[in-house]
């Protein structure tokens, strides 16, 4: 079993707000400072969760420089008072940082469907006539 530091929980914890900010903030209409105090929570959580060397080692290596120039610049214009746009370069800068994430993720929500009551909400909703009726 994997141990979790004190650091780390912490972490998690910063990271879960830095998502509800940013969620609440995009929800009303791009509100600055809760898009901000968001952004600066979710990079603290992360900074938390990994290590200070390897978040900075995530950021800048040489193949994800462009994705974090994008998100680091997304951040920056949101912490300016420009939430649309920086939100908008913020994400495009996510999808270039995680594209190599995005395969494993989608095969875990793919395997999710082996599960019987996703399997039956599943065939539901494609209309599917198992009906055992």
């Amino acid at each position: 079993m994997v141990t979790i530091t004190e650091f780390q929980k912490i972490g998690v914890g910063l990271t879960g707000f830095g998502l509800f900010f940013l969620l609440f903030g995009v929800l009303l209409y791009f509100d600055s400072v809760l898009l901000a105090f968001g952004n600066i929570l979710f990079l603290t959580g992360l900074a938390f969760i990994i290590g200070l060397q390897r978040t900075a080692t995530f950021f800048f290596q040489k193949q994800k420089l462009r994705g974090s120039t994008f998100f680091l610049g997304g951040v920056a214009l949101v912490l300016l008072r420009w939430p649309v746009i920086g939100m908008a370069i913020e994400s495009y800068g996510f999808v270039l940082l995680f594209k190599s994430f995005f395969p494993v993720a989608f095969g875990f929500l793919g395997s999710m469907v082996n599960i019987p009551v996703l399997n039956m909400i599943f065939s539901k909703l494609s209309g599917g006539s198992n009906s055992m009726v």
